[in-house]
């Protein structure tokens, strides 16, 4: 229960600052991980220094939910942009829109999945494998739980629902981590003589990041707007005597359209954005560009192409020349 207090208190304190600028900044940098790089104050950085071994999960998780964030809106007006400087979301974080209820969502899961995924593999000590369900079984279907199912349970212990923090964001970041556990399935594996399947050894594990993303994205479209700011309180706008569900997405604010830059609130607008001009969906150009019309630009593609094995022992490819259109919004 210290730990768990412990990681409480890190997470609570530093969840926003440490997790994305760790996501961001982070990618692909050579430097060793340490609680000097992000921009901790003097308790969190002791806190940092006293659970090192919680970094790395914190940045896989990071990294996880940056890069998701920014594949399943790639198309969008809103395409997750981030900057290398916090708050690396900008003003989505605290606009209380359709974007900042996924964020804490996308961001819950992330850690919770990193940290499962840390945990099964055996990088931490102070957790492992879910021992819950071994030694049950099921004599009808003639299997039994065995094998090493992902501890999510343990996962959810890092990012739990911060007090501080505004009720929304404590909502959706609990949607985040629920959806990680909603999506997980059941494998198995068969054991017999012969390659029969007279016994079952099965086990539970996460699904793929980008599974939860996909869902996550799906609760982002379906999310609802509330007006009460107590948990309590809160309540579908339309119809004020149904609580909303936990597992969905909920905001405050609409959305502004993401169309014109807007340095203040930290938009970066749509002109310059690629967009296909044949698609009818949020990236073909007439959505993605606002109206505003695109440009279109003639661009040479080079690449080796009818490429053969010559004996011995190299291959022979032709330099191939195309022409391709590119449409960028106005």
């Amino acid at each position: 229960r210290l730990l768990i207090s412990c990681l409480s208190v890190y997470i609570f304190i530093g969840f926003i600052i440490i997790f994305l600028w760790l996501g961001v900044t982070s990618a692909g940098a050579p430097e060793k991980l340490s609680c000097s790089n992000p921009p901790l104050s003097a308790r969190q950085r002791d806190l940092c220094r006293r659970k090192p071994f919680l970094l790395p999960s914190v940045q896989d998780g990071a990294r996880l939910a940056v890069a998701e964030c920014r594949s399943q809106f790639r198309h969008e007006r809103w395409n997750c942009s981030t900057s290398e400087e916090p708050p690396v979301f900008g003003h989505e974080l605290t606009s209380g829109t359709k974007e900042t209820a996924f964020i804490y969502a996308v961001m819950a899961a992330g850690l919770v999945h990193a940290v499962t995924r840390s945990c099964s593999q055996g990088n931490m000590t102070e957790c492992g494998c879910d021992a819950r369900l071994r030694g049950g079984s099921s004599a009808v279907e003639g299997w039994h739980w065995g094998g090493c199912s992902d501890h999510i349970q343990y996962g959810t212990w890092f990012s739990p629902a911060a007090a501080t923090l505004h009720t929304m964001n404590q909502h959706n970041s609990e949607a985040g981590r629920q959806a990680v556990d909603r999506t997980m399935s059941t494998d198995c594996r068969c054991h017999g003589i012969s390659g029969s399947c007279a016994v079952k050894t099965c086990w539970r594990t996460m699904a793929a990041f980008e599974r939860v993303g996909s869902y996550l994205k799906d609760r982002y479209l379906d999310s609802i707007q509330v007006s009460d700011r107590s948990r309590r309180k809160t309540r579908r706008k339309e119809q004020r005597r149904l609580p909303v569900d936990k597992h969905q997405l909920i905001f405050l604010n609409k959305s502004p359209n993401y169309c014109l830059e807007d340095r203040r609130r930290g938009v970066a607008g749509t002109r310059g954005r690629r967009c296909n001009r044949t698609s009818s969906g949020p990236d073909g150009c007439n959505l993605l560009c606002c109206g505003r019309g695109y440009n279109t630009h003639v661009v040479r593609h080079v690449q080796r192409c009818e490429c053969k094995f010559v004996w011995c022992c190299y291959v022979r490819c032709r330099r191939c020349e195309s022409m391709n259109d590119m449409h960028t919004c106005k």
